[in-house]
């Protein structure tokens, strides 16, 4: 039986995932047995497991930092938006179907609650501490009655909860005071500590508002956590991209990712944000574009809905142009459909629209079918031409996530990607297709977390700019963790720990008890009957 903390927000984006994240690193080198959890997670940020599942990823973040493979028992609810208030639904991993808000919310949600609790009974036979995390806020009114992942996960487990707060936003103790009141006793009984987050400045300045804080509740404040600039770990939704949208003045490449409205897996390109020769922005529309040296086409949800907003908002154009001017375009996954010529959907999985005329960079056609792929791979890159340069890379490891089966059109086209292993067993198939000069698409998610990879394309698009090619001196497995003992450091001296421990170990025995006096009626209540 394992013992639990849960994470809440007064609202979305207030760093639940994140501290999720700092909890998990700080037990697990304490040694502890300790796994993330997240009932339903919405969000177009996905992971696939080794086997095959599909997951948020903001879960694979806190299973990295507590040491384990991601699995689908860590979020066994996704919802992946896709337009006009539609979710494709996915339970354990695996799509179950598009469904309204309304649908979903109304009919199908309790039923979904099911896998939670099995996700949650498997999680407690192996773990010892289990870190939760909830979602947005667990007070909002209208979405209380069918809610899954607050209050009655918190209420299933009799789990105690940390109510966080975003003071970077403003209004932060009118907001934990408010979503307290808002919450019925029994719920406000398991809220055992307050967490006042993202604080710039003079801690002992707040010393004032945490008095008032806890006087005012009669919830103890269990820390203020700084302000960390470049954690350097993914982003969860794509709220933090507004962050992203300027177009810089610094940088040796300028790198514009399209942010279409149905955009996807944007942690594709995380890796190439962090290097120190570039420049990385979000574009949403032709007056933000500027005039980078790459553009890149990211993952989409309902790619011939976006397909069709690049041409209603005249980035398409742009985008051919950048192309014709000899400048380098790059795609990945639904972003790799749109360079084809012609995107289909004849069952109408994504959307109404039967076909949708791509950008005609590549020689290709892509059909939609009902079913998804979705797995991991490894593959090599053999001979890329790509800005005067040939790239090749062994061992590149990533996943797919598409319904999309691709036909090439082309002969004049290269196909230099080969997956070699698709969820652990052999194979040989050809991915992936370049124009020769300065355009190529993928369907490898993560392709540019390979190391070698990602800087052979950059010092491609730095010596067609005159300058001199870097050596790859990154390793971004490495980063990745020392961003997570770097996030555990902050958060362990921000936090009182002893006091989390206490709370934690409280509802552990009382939990206990509770278990032992139900055990125990059941006993009696046999005894009645026999």
């Amino acid at each position: 039986m394992a013992n639990y903390i849960m994470m809440m927000g007064t609202s979305s984006h207030v760093g639940k995932s994140i501290l999720t994240t700092a909890l998990c690193r700080i037990l697990y080198r304490q040694g502890r047995r300790v796994v993330p959890f997240k009932a339903q997670n919405m969000a177009l940020n996905s992971y696939v497991t080794r086997d095959g599942d599909e997951m948020g990823r903001a879960q694979v973040a806190q299973a990295e930092a507590a040491g384990l493979e991601p699995v689908a028992d860590m979020n066994p609810v996704l919802l992946k938006p896709t337009g006009n208030s539609c979710s494709q639904v996915i339970i354990m991993g695996k799509p179950v179907g598009n469904m309204s808000a309304r649908e979903y919310h109304k009919g199908y949600s309790l039923k979904a609650f099911g896998a939670v609790k099995d996700a949650l009974a498997r999680l407690d036979r192996a773990y010892d501490t289990i870190v939760i995390e909830g979602a947005g806020s667990p007070a909002e009114i209208n979405l209380k009655a069918n809610d899954i992942v607050n209050m009655r996960v918190a209420k299933h487990l009799q789990a105690p909860v940390l109510l966080i707060a975003d003071i970077d936003r403003g209004g932060a103790l009118a907001s934990l005071v408010g979503t307290l009141e808002l919450l019925d006793e029994e719920e406000r009984a398991l809220v055992k500590g307050l967490v006042i987050n993202k604080f710039r400045g003079d801690v002992t300045l707040l010393t004032p508002a945490i008095d008032f804080l806890e006087e005012k509740t009669g919830k103890p404040v269990l820390g203020v956590i700084p302000h960390i600039e470049q954690m350097g770990i993914d982003d969860e939704d794509s709220v933090s991209l507004q962050e992203k949208m300027a177009v810089p003045e610094d940088g040796d490449v300028k790198i514009a990712v399209i942010q279409t409205p149905k955009i996807s897996n944007f942690t594709d390109f995380d890796a190439l944000s962090h290097e120190q020769d570039v420049s990385l922005y979000y574009v949403k529309d032709s007056d933000g574009l500027g005039q980078p040296d790459v553009i890149m086409l990211p993952g989409s949800k309902n790619t011939t809905e976006d397909m069709l907003y690049l041409r209603k908002s005249g980035l398409a154009d742009l985008i051919l142009a950048h192309e014709a001017a000899g400048k380098p375009v790059i795609g990945i996954c639904g972003g790799y459909q749109m360079l084809g010529e012609l995107i289909c959907d004849p069952e109408h999985t994504e959307s109404e629209n039967d076909e949708v005329e791509g950008l005609g960079l590549l020689g290709m056609k892509t059909v939609f079918a009902k079913e998804k792929l979705t797995s991991q791979v490894r593959g090599m890159c053999r001979d890329l031409p790509f800005m005067g340069q040939y790239i090749s890379a062994d061992d590149l490891r990533g996943y797919e996530i598409h319904m999309g089966h691709t036909e090439f059109t082309r002969a004049g086209d290269e196909h230099p990607f080969m997956i070699t292993e698709r969820r652990n067993a052999a194979c040989e198939s050809v991915e992936g297709t370049a124009n020769g000069i300065n355009v190529f698409g993928t369907y490898i998610h993560g392709v540019f977390d390979n190391d070698k990879f990602r800087r052979s394309v950059l010092n491609a698009v730095r010596i067609s700019k005159g300058l001199e090619p870097l050596a790859n001196t990154r390793n971004t497995a490495a980063e990745k963790q020392q961003a997570y003992e770097h996030l555990a450091d902050v958060v362990e001296e921000a936090l009182d720990m002893d006091k989390l421990f206490e709370i934690m170990g409280e509802s552990f025995g009382n939990r206990q008890m509770a278990d032992g006096q139900e055990a125990a009626q059941n006993v009696h209540q046999a005894g009645e009957k026999v």
